[in-house]
């Protein structure tokens, strides 16, 4: 958002078929994102190179080119490493620089100093290693890095975005079919979430909460005024639960008592509020701690609507079943409550609240219920043209002959360019950056290092990150209730060194404590997806092993995110 203006992947799924080089960092995309990955194996396939860059050694390494195994919490040293190899062998896109950025100057005096040698001390990944990479994404045609929670769960996470981001300016791939920048999300309407206002300083459709243009708007639709001061995210509204300022809380499809960092600090908090109110589908922990629990019709397959997911595609939800018992759908429990309390909404359809978004969103202007019905999902930006414009050819022709153009050329065919501004959406972002005329220059945001708040000492040796699994989702609220995963546990990844040394054998169970908390009994696995000094917890599995009480509440002040991604542990045989 802070360097192009809208949140959101600049590419398409399609288009990693269609590229040179793949590069995932923090992402762990084929456990964690299975779809987006075959898109990825496919590309693979067609010629495409792979490079990982991950801690651990995760099954995707083995269909990589190159795997960098970069110390966690390293990431904006190793960037900028690349920038520096990139910059000193004249490799940058110097024509796309002077035409569609600005601070260069900034960024290269920054990232002078970061030399493979220097990067190497700090991150683990081999000076070679780092100018082979650095080389292999500035002269690829075509290139898309992706990231994840790897890279944002961190106490600086947002810099480190910063320092990916910048790869791509130095090296012109964004703004061309086969080439981007993509934060992949990690549910099925993240993305969707985010663009619908659930942001503590957005409006729909990603308005700023404060946009002169858009509060009028806004306030007629809605026939009520704006607040005039931004809102909380969700740390800074633990913070004010902490402080008194919050007594009460309503919490909709979340387990933030089990899935945000120090879990017992968290636990403490929710127990000390006056009033809380939850509203989901199962039985979490936070539902445990509510004093009114509202059953929802969340699930895929019990309500109708729309999501959006991490290519930007708006795509139609359609009811197959009634929901149990009281359950009812989400927009259905706010508009009841939202009416008892004195407003005045008439919502009959999931589709009547999609185009009072429409009316308040230009990009999803052009996306109504016919189109998507029609062609299956469209990637916003998507304004309200004229139908007429598009030729007689079939969605499917048009479609092809995008691809194939897009192939051949680097370029849209030119009925490809109509249909995408009206029926089809946008396949890839940030075009108008190779135009003649930039009207609004990407900057470069330079960044430094600094590693994890929380590192490893004497009387807590090891670094524990965590992360999700291929059969398990976040704190377990949907997949633990998926009866056909056969022994479903949690397990601590440590090395053959580190656990021969603690006299820990594969299988037995072992006794993970932090300076929050203690984690009674959880079964090892030794292996060498870790390092030595490193180990790895999922998060799943909250009631039998409660990772995050281990889990450190140091939060990024420009994202709000913690830093799920390294802390301090220690590890003893259990009894």
């Amino acid at each position: 958002m802070a360097t192009f203006g809208a949140g959101g992947a600049t590419t398409s799924y399609e288009e990693f078929e269609n590229t040179d080089l793949i590069i995932c960092w923090g992402s762990n995309t084929q456990e964690c994102h299975p779809i987006i990955y075959n898109h990825m194996r496919r590309g693979v396939k067609n010629g495409a190179k792979m490079v990982v860059v991950d801690p651990r050694k995760i099954d995707q390494t083995k269909k990589a080119d190159k795997w960098l195994p970069v110390n966690v919490g390293t990431d904006i040293c190793l960037a900028n490493a690349m920038a520096n190899v990139i910059i000193a062998e004249g490799l940058q896109n110097q024509e796309f620089i002077e035409r569609a950025t600005e601070n260069f100057e900034a960024y290269r005096e920054k990232v002078s100093g970061y030399t493979p040698e220097y990067a190497e001390q700090i991150t683990n990944v081999p000076a070679e290693d780092i100018r082979e990479v650095a080389r292999l994404y500035a002269t690829a045609d075509r290139a898309i890095l992706n990231w994840t929670l790897g890279i944002t769960e961190h106490h600086n996470g947002a810099d480190a975005v910063f320092a990916l981001i910048a790869l791509g300016l130095l090296t012109g791939h964004v703004g061309k079919y086969g080439s981007g920048l993509n934060p992949l999300r990690g549910q099925n309407n993240v993305q969707g979430g985010g663009d619908m206002g659930a942001l503590p300083n957005r409006m729909v459709g990603g308005w700023q909460w404060n946009d002169p243009e858009a509060r009028p708007l806004f306030e007629e639709v809605w026939g009520a005024p704006l607040p005039q001061k931004v809102g909380k995210n969700q740390a800074e509204m633990m913070e004010a639960v902490e402080s008194g300022e919050i007594r009460c809380m309503y919490v909709i499809g979340e387990n933030p008592a089990q899935s945000d960092a120090n879990e017992l600090h968290h636990e403490r908090l929710f127990s000390g509020l006056d009033f809380l109110v939850v509203q989901d589908i199962f039985p979490t922990k936070t539902a445990r701690m509510a004093d009114v629990v509202l059953p929802a019709a969340a699930s895929w397959c019990e309500t109708e609507g729309t999501v959006v997911n991490s290519e930007r595609r708006v795509q139609r939800i359609h009811k197959v079943i009634d929901p149990p018992g009281e359950a009812r759908p989400d927009e259905w429990i706010l508009q009841d409550i939202a009416n008892r309390m004195g407003a005045n909404w008439e919502f009959e359809t999931a589709e009547d609240i999609w185009n009072e978004v429409r009316r308040l969103a230009p990009n999803f202007s052009g996306i109504s219920y016919e189109r998507l019905e029609r062609y299956g999902g469209i990637q916003w930006p998507c304004l309200d043209g004229d139908e007429e414009e598009i030729s007689d050819i079939t969605p499917q022709e048009q479609l092809a002959a995008g691809v194939k153009g897009a192939k051949e050329s680097g370029e849209e065919t030119a009925t490809t360019a109509v249909a995408r501004k009206t029926e089809l959406g946008t396949k890839f972002l940030y075009a108008e950056l190779w135009g003649d005329v930039v009207e609004r220059r990407a900057p470069f945001h330079p960044v430094d290092h600094e590693g994890p708040v929380e590192m490893p000492d004497a009387e807590y040796p090891f670094q524990l990150t965590t992360g999700r699994r291929l059969a398990f989702h976040n704190t377990g609220t949907m997949t633990q209730n998926y009866k056909k995963v056969k022994d479903p546990e949690e397990l601590l990844e440590i090395c053959e060194e580190d656990a021969r040394a603690l006299g820990v054998e594969d299988g037995s169970f072992v006794k993970v404590s932090s300076r929050r908390g203690t984690v009674p009994a959880v079964k090892a696995r030794v292996t060498d997806r870790v390092r030595p000094g490193l180990l790895f917890m999922g998060y799943s599995f909250p009631d039998q092993v409660p990772t995050n009480v281990l889990t450190i509440n140091a939060i990024d002040p420009q994202s709000g995110t913690a830093e799920l991604k390294a802390c301090a542990v220690k590890v003893e045989p259990a009894a």
